[in-house]
């Protein structure tokens, strides 16, 4: 399981790296602010494609092969990141990563009930997405540290030597991982009409594209907004990432038998964040406040969300994972687009409002749902039945 984590810790620290760079990448390859969201967009909505092709053009393969040939790839992905000459170079790039991606995220998320006992599923389902929510809150950090010390190119060249080391714990520690048949279109067909697995999706779309609507930004909304100094960003987004596996961890725990409360208070902290940087985001404390609660919100997200696909779709784990990944990555690559359109022509406030609204509607949203299972449960009590 440790190095199924590792693999997708890998592959979303690599999809995260140019948010603590963007400024920096942006002023050597000569780009705007906007141009350069791109790099989380555009590989973000290519594994939103990627995941489902990969599930079905998968067929028999030994999943363990799969996972290898996809974790040298992000090797060379990155290496080639680390050499970009211009923008154009890094885009294409950062296409290598979309594949990559997408590949990774749907074939690991569906493999824990395969390498371990039934009573650990659970256990293993958040230690695989662990890394993802580990690389989510601790890539934006690393890159920015790595980036401030020795350059923004070095942290593209440190993640493509971890890649390479994650690869080789594959080889050395994976089973074989053959399966009888992959998944089909019509398959995924059936899921799509799944009312409860619908609900999940929407909720993974509202949340992650709130969430990276201003969060790709975070570096300039921290430095020109609430005055820190560029030097502090990397010890900032480092004390956000601890707090966000703190939040991982917890809501692992809880939302395994609570998943709309926490789901609840999730969105109500995402709802939360941009409210606090438009009122008291404008000060030392008041930004440094804001990147905390934050941090706390965002980290339980992933596993949060998993926690509700698997219990839309219990039956047909690894296409519901797909769908999932797809779903998240378009958030990414949706909310990175919009936001860099609102911040180079209506600035970072705008964009503030603009995720603030996305993270309302995940909160009526799952008020709903709550509501709904409430009245279900009630239809359901023995007072009722004997009432009938």
């Amino acid at each position: 399981m440790a190095a199924v984590g590792l693999a997708t810790f890998s592959v979303v620290t690599t999809e995260m790296l140019p948010v603590g760079l963007l400024t920096s990448i942006a002023n050597t390859l000569e780009s705007s602010t906007g141009t350069a969201g791109l790099m989380i967009s555009l590989p973000a909505l290519l594994a939103a494609l990627f995941a489902p092709l990969v599930v079905i053009a998968s067929g028999g393969i030994d999943r363990r092969k799969i996972l290898c040939v996809l974790l040298g790839l992000l090797m060379i992905a990155n290496i080639a990141s680390a050499l970009a000459a211009d923008m154009r170079w890094m885009l294409a790039a950062r296409i290598l990563v979309g594949f990559c991606m997408g590949g990774i995220w749907a074939i690991a998320g569906s493999l824990a009930a395969r390498l371990v006992p039934a009573r650990a599923i659970g256990l293993a389902t958040s230690i695989i997405f662990g890394g993802v929510a580990a690389a989510s809150v601790l890539g934006v950090p690393l890159g920015a540290l790595i980036g401030d010390f020795a350059g923004w190119r070095w942290a593209f060249g440190g993640m493509a030597v971890f890649s390479g080391l994650v690869l080789v714990f594959h080889l050395a520690v994976i089973p074989t991982l053959p399966v009888a048949s992959s998944a089909t279109l019509r398959q995924f067909g059936e899921q799509l009409s799944n009312g409860k697995l619908q609900i999940a999706l929407a909720l993974t779309l509202l949340l992650v594209a709130g969430h990276f609507m201003a969060f790709t930004f975070v570096r300039p909304l921290l430095i020109s907004v609430s005055g820190f100094e560029p030097q502090w960003i990397g010890a900032l987004l480092f004390v956000y990432g601890i707090v966000g596996i703190a939040s991982n961890f917890l809501a692992g725990i809880v939302a395994a038998r609570h998943i709309t409360q926490t789901l609840l208070i999730i969105a109500l902290g995402l709802l939360l964040t941009p409210v606090l940087f438009l009122t008291i985001g404008g000060s030392l404390a008041g930004g440094g406040v804001a990147l905390l609660v934050w941090g706390l919100a965002y980290g339980g997200v992933s596993v949060a969300l998993m926690t509700l696909i698997m219990k839309a779709a219990p039956r047909a784990m690894e296409i519901a994972t797909a769908l999932y990944v797809g779903i998240f990555n378009i958030g990414i690559a949706l909310g990175a687009w919009a936001g860099g359109q609102l911040v180079d022509e209506r600035g970072l406030s705008s964009n503030l409002w603009l995720a603030g609204g996305f993270a309302t509607a995940a909160l009526l949203l799952t008020t709903r749902v709550g509501w709904n299972e409430r009245k279900q449960k009630s239809a359901c009590s023995p007072a009722s039945a004997a009432e009938k």
